[in-house]
């Protein structure tokens, strides 16, 4: 049995019922083992044995425990196993965030519910979406794209309970779920596999787009600039997108949908041919980017599998990390 529970709104009974039909669903209590006495989890959760005792009562009640006269409590059952009730906590909507959603959603139980949220990027939002849903779901599907350390608020979740989605926090300790990318593996190996093309060009700009809230991780970043020092090849990043960074002779690395429109804009009004004049490479596919001005090069990361992978643990109530595979699709663009 686990050796504390979480802080939550839930009353401190319904804490204790939740950590025993946990520990029986992942297996660390089985059939036929001795519960700890009423003085015994008393003392070590820090509450009243009667409240132990009406913990007990109502798993007795339910078939799930059963009393020894003199003896203590025992497993009666393992067929505790509850609906998925998920709390899904993205950064912002967009295309392939929908591709992740809908990917989850379809690997999940059909008695499954989800619940979706959005922070956009802003860390007090994210805090309060969590602590008012504290003890509310058993499973919590947290996107923590921030540049700051969130992960004092991530570790209110019990780690039996997490999934992080897209990226680990370094910083978060205990054994959660997660499903991400290796940002900066990923980027350095795809522009290496683009290393040919990009040699048509005399430099590559990555546009951060911090003006359009777009998250880029520091990881990202450090495997870009890695990459221009392993091929030797001129690399630069600036912050935001402006019509006077595009000239003949450069390729640029875009995040935000709006300075991919703007720059093929700006491209036609120059007369640059885009994939010979210019290159363009965008980060995260989309099926839009499939057809756009003859097809856009994309590096991304399989979400469609992402949200499967995650679905998956869920749904099998495991705990694992894995890496979400990352590639590049070259198109007519670059």
């Amino acid at each position: 049995m686990q050796d504390s529970v979480a802080v939550t709104d839930q009353p401190k009974y319904q804490q204790l019922i939740e950590t025993v039909l946990t520990g029986i669903e992942q297996g660390t209590l089985s059939l036929g083992q001795q519960l700890p006495s009423i003085n015994e989890l008393a003392t070590t959760q820090g509450v009243a044995k009667v409240t132990v005792a009406k913990a007990y009562e109502d798993l007795r009640q339910r078939g799930i425990v059963r009393s020894q006269h003199g003896k203590g409590f025992y497993v009666a059952s393992t067929n505790v196993r509850t609906s998925l009730n998920v709390l899904v906590i993205f950064d912002t909507l967009n295309a392939y965030k929908e591709t992740l959603y809908y990917s989850l959603k379809a690997a999940l139980p059909e008695d499954a519910t989800l619940s979706v949220f959005f922070h956009h990027y802003d860390s007090a939002v994210f805090d309060t979406l969590i602590r008012n849903n504290l003890g509310r779901f058993n499973a919590y599907v947290l996107m923590p794209h921030f540049d700051s350390d969130v992960s004092e608020i991530v570790a209110l979740v019990p780690p039996e309970k997490l999934l992080l989605l897209d990226q680990t926090i370094p910083t978060l300790s205990g054994d959660f779920s997660a499903v991400y990318q290796d940002f900066e593996e990923d980027i350095f190996n795809a522009l290496s596999a683009a290393f040919d093309r990009l040699q048509h060009y005399q430099r590559l700009t990555l546009v951060l787009s911090k003006d359009r809230f777009q998250y880029v991780p520091a990881s990202l970043q450090a495997g870009f600039n890695r990459f221009g020092q392993v091929h030797d090849f001129p690399v630069r990043i600036v912050d935001t997108y402006s019509a006077d960074l595009v000239k003949e002779g450069e390729a640029f690395l875009l995040f935000a949908d709006r300075d991919l429109v703007s720059f093929l804009k700006d491209i036609d009004q120059l007369k640059l041919e885009l994939g010979k004049q210019v290159g363009l490479l965008s980060y995260d596919d989309t099926p839009m980017k499939e057809i756009l001005a003859g097809g856009i090069s994309v590096i991304s990361t399989d979400f469609a599998l992402m949200g499967k992978t995650a679905g998956q643990l869920l749904a099998d109530r495991q705990r694992d990390k894995v890496a979400n595979p990352g590639g590049l699709t070259l198109r007519n663009s670059l």
